[in-house]
């Protein structure tokens, strides 16, 4: 990669202090007393909330504090940052002007790993795309480690990879506002308005694009040609230039559709890899993550064997259009991933059958056109609850034949189970994060899931 890594300070005997007691918190954590550091954690999570989360301080901490604003830097030789502590929070601004380093998870992991990296980000499709790499990678018979945004403790992994080893990344705009690295191979889904609740449009984008500003020749970015965002990205493109496409075939090297058939590109040569009918992954942006997968597999020199055995038994993920079972002839979907309106529109677009909607959370202040357009003409109902409840209703109401706002997940479920004829889909596509009333999208979808198996007459049904 372009430049050597900023040099951490002498760990030994040094204090640190590490903002979040969540997973990457831990992680850092656990890394750092592992090389002789004193550890301090804040925490602005209440203690009962952090218990409730299963948080537990790693063995060594000297000093835990939470339910209160994170502690000022003043004092440490560093700070480490888990990606839900924001680059403008006012203790991070602090720890800026005091002169006093700051790195994070994915800033250190890319800096220390000796494999080789792949890391696919996007404001979606990045968690269903880097699965199926994984699988690839499986089916390949491919030495590799999946982590990442997915929740995986990564420096506690460094130890089992070796030169030889592939790691497959999951990397959120969150975890890029510290990287000064690039993974070798670097995939960017699309980038689409998102998250500007936290940051701004050009902010957001820009995160996007640190993604792979700090590659090197020798190393390659795969890009959504479909995107103008991302498209726009290529000029930046310092090493081999790799696209995608589902809207039909390609110049460059990467993958495409044509005919009906995904396919790669590479040295003007194109090789069919699987017909588009075998895909088990409901929607075209699931056709675009599969695409992008090949692309991403290409570039890592597998064989198209391998894509097409991962693509043909691959159903999703959780709660990504997770299928949940049947209750009142009518089939239950968790797409509790869904956390922005755009995502809600495409899980809409995946179905034929008409659809009873559940739609709430907190908003995101993202625009709402697009998802008026899909509830009036995919929506027989739409069920509006938690914080964002009122605004959702609002929006779509008289778009469907109904559309009621209720308070909570439980309530929405027992007015969709009334709702829902033989024939319809239910589904959890919620348009706003979890926030609200869990600690996230994972929980969400889980509480769903409960609710659904506790309805008259369920029963499991496999995704298609």
């Amino acid at each position: 990669m372009s430049a050597a890594p900023a040099a951490l300070p002498p760990l030994e005997g040094l204090p640190v202090l590490v903002y979040s007691l969540g997973i990457e918190g831990r992680d850092l954590a656990r890394w750092l007393i592992a090389r002789g550091a004193r550890v301090t954690i804040s925490d602005t999570r209440t203690g009962a909330a952090l218990a409730a989360a299963g948080a537990e301080p790693p063995e060594g901490v000297e000093r835990v504090v939470t339910g209160q604003p994170l502690l000022d830097p003043a004092g440490f030789g560093l700070v480490a940052v888990s990606q839900s502590i924001l680059r403008y929070d006012p203790a991070l601004v602090r720890a800026r002007e005091l002169g006093i380093p700051v790195t994070s998870q994915m800033r250190l992991f890319l800096q220390l790993c000796p494999g080789r990296t792949i890391g696919i980000t996007g404001s979606s499709g990045k968690s269903t795309t880097t699965a199926l790499v994984g699988e690839m990678a499986r089916a390949a018979g491919i030495e590799f480690v999946l982590g990442g945004n997915i929740g995986e403790p990564l420096l506690a992994r460094l130890g089992e990879i070796r030169p030889g080893t592939t790691v497959i990344l999951e990397i959120s705009h969150t975890q890029l506002q510290y990287t000064d690295r690039s993974p070798n191979i670097a995939a960017v889904t699309n980038v689409t308005p998102n998250h500007l609740d936290q940051f701004s449009w050009d902010e957001y984008v820009g995160l996007k694009r640190n993604h792979i500003a700090h590659q090197s020749r020798g190393d390659a970015a795969v890009l959504n040609a479909d995107n103008p965002v991302t498209r726009a990205f290529m000029a930046a493109v310092r090493g081999r230039l790799a696209v995608t496409s589902i809207e039909g075939p390609i110049e460059l090297d990467g993958a495409c559709v044509d005919g009906g058939e995904i396919v790669i590109r590479r040295a003007g040569r194109t090789t069919p890899v699987v017909p588009v009918g075998e895909i088990r992954l409901r929607g075209r942006h699931n056709l675009a993550n599969a695409v992008m997968a090949c692309a991403i597999a290409a570039e890592a020199g597998w064989p198209v064997t391998a894509m097409a055995r991962a693509i043909r038994t691959f159903a999703g993920v959780p709660h990504r259009l997770e299928v949940v079972g049947r209750a009142g002839g009518a089939l239950w979907v968790n797409d509790s991933i869904a956390t922005s309106p755009e995502r809600t529109v495409a899980g809409l677009r995946s179905f034929t059958e008409p659809v009873v909607l559940l739609l709430g959370g907190r908003d995101k202040h993202l625009p709402l056109d697009l998802l008026q357009e899909a509830v009036r003409e995919r929506c027989r109902a739409v069920v509006c609850f938690g914080e964002s409840g009122p605004l959702f209703h609002e929006a779509v109401r008289g778009l469907a034949d109904v559309a009621l706002l209720v308070d909570s997940l439980e309530a929405a479920v027992d007015a969709a189970s009334g709702l829902a004829r033989p024939g319809d889909v239910v589904l959890l596509s919620p348009g706003g994060t979890s926030f609200d009333a869990y600690p996230n999208f994972e929980a969400r979808g889980a509480h769903f899931r409960q609710l659904v198996r506790a309805l008259p007459g369920f029963t499991e049904e496999v995704t298609p």
